[in-house]
């Protein structure tokens, strides 16, 4: 089952299943509103379900596939109706923004292994998410190239051993540039990601370098790694996804081409035959590269307010995902300038009345409250 099956981990998610040939079947697919691209993957992978977030396009879609025998579903109950289904096993959540979290737990609460691709799933609620994936025996498995990279280091070690974390930066578009040079950066320019071919908001992420954080929060999570033995180094060339330091001060590092088709190829695999199989990820030949140059970031902003966050604990990591949710697709709608969104996203951080021990409805309450009243004031 594939969660945003019409994103870019999404359909790289399909063509990796292609590679690997016949072991894999399709249960469902889901995504948001591209009724062309998931009519098209329905056809092409004949899943029994398919659902579509906008109920307007889930009964466009039902009449296209009418001839196919496809279910169609809609809205937030039809994904957390397949993430939980007994016939499926395996669910990769590629979902964009905070969307994600119920169908997580769903599918964790049924004791189903989850390829996880939405960071904002563990950046929302991670205590929570981790003590059901223990309680159901269910696992995370990491997609972001940089968690994949970390879960690789650490096969074989025992994590007592492991002293800090290193995540790697292509830096965007924009490092080295002045705040300046930023006042008139377009949305053009924001998404023009040096290494990495992604969806718009994470592009804008990856901009802002909130990618940094959010995902700095995630590696917390994942790998138990308090967030001030997390590390951040700005590695421009993406071919180093992340690196593990340990009490000896040796250092492992995983070192591919920025392909997302190999982290996904190891989750499918790992999850399958605990071994490794081929995914149709490129070749990386170390003699074509010239450099692999290392520095630490020159403007740390959102990921020093993702350590501060999760660090705070309660709903206030929730809060900081939403605001960026809501300035981000303020900014690629032309409503704000680039540099208001770092002014969205504190102001929202530091007016917040932390809940100190939330449940999932004081996260989900909080996170659509800062979304209402960002959006609400521009426009």
């Amino acid at each position: 089952m594939i969660l945003g099956s019409t994103g870019s981990i999404g359909t790289q998610s399909l063509e990796v299943i292609q590679e690997l040939g016949g072991d894999y079947k399709i249960f469902a697919l889901c995504a948001n509103n591209n009724i062309d691209l998931i009519e098209n993957q329905a056809r092409r992978f004949k899943p029994e379900f398919c659902v579509l977030y906008d109920e307007n396009n889930a009964r466009d879609l039902k009449i296209r596939l009418k001839d196919t025998g496809v279910k169609i579903l809609s809205g937030i109950d039809g994904i957390n109706f397949i993430a939980a289904h007994g016939r499926a096993d395996y669910i990769i959540n590629a979902l964009m923004g905070q969307v994600g979290l119920t169908p997580t737990l769903n599918a964790l609460r049924a004791g189903k292994n989850i390829g996880l691709a939405n960071k904002e799933t563990l950046v929302a609620a991670g205590e929570i998410v981790m003590r059901t994936a223990r309680e159901n025996n269910a696992r995370i498995l990491p997609v972001d190239s940089e968690h994949c990279a970390i879960w690789q280091c650490i096969q074989g070690e025992n994590m007592g051993g492991v002293e800090k974390l290193i995540l790697t930066a292509s830096g965007g578009p924009f490092y080295g540039k002045s705040r300046a040079d930023l006042e008139s950066a377009t949305v053009a320019d924001a998404l023009r990601h040096p290494t990495w071919s992604m969806g718009k908001k994470i592009s804008i992420d990856s901009a802002t370098m909130m990618n940094k954080g959010l995902e700095l929060i995630e590696a917390h999570w994942l790998f138990d790694i308090a967030p001030g033995n997390i590390d951040i180094w700005i590695h421009r060339e993406s071919i180093m996804h992340s690196l593990v330091q340990f009490i000896d001060k040796s250092v492992k590092a995983q070192l591919s081409v920025p392909d997302m088709k190999m982290c996904i190829g190891y989750a499918l695999a790992f999850n399958n035959k605990n071994k490794r199989e081929r995914s149709g990820a490129k070749e990386l030949d170390l003699t074509q590269i010239k450099n692999l140059s290392f520095a630490k970031p020159d403007n740390n902003i959102f990921p020093e307010l993702a350590r501060f966050a999760v660090k705070e604990g309660g709903t206030l990591p929730a809060v900081m995902n939403a605001a960026n949710e809501a300035a981000v697709d303020l900014f690629l709608r032309g409503k704000i300038k680039f540099l208001d969104i770092f002014d969205i996203v504190g102001q929202a951080v530091s007016r917040h009345k932390n809940i100190k021990n939330p449940g999932i409805g004081d996260i989900l309450n909080c996170a659509e409250e800062t979304i209402k009243s960002i959006t609400g004031h521009f426009i």
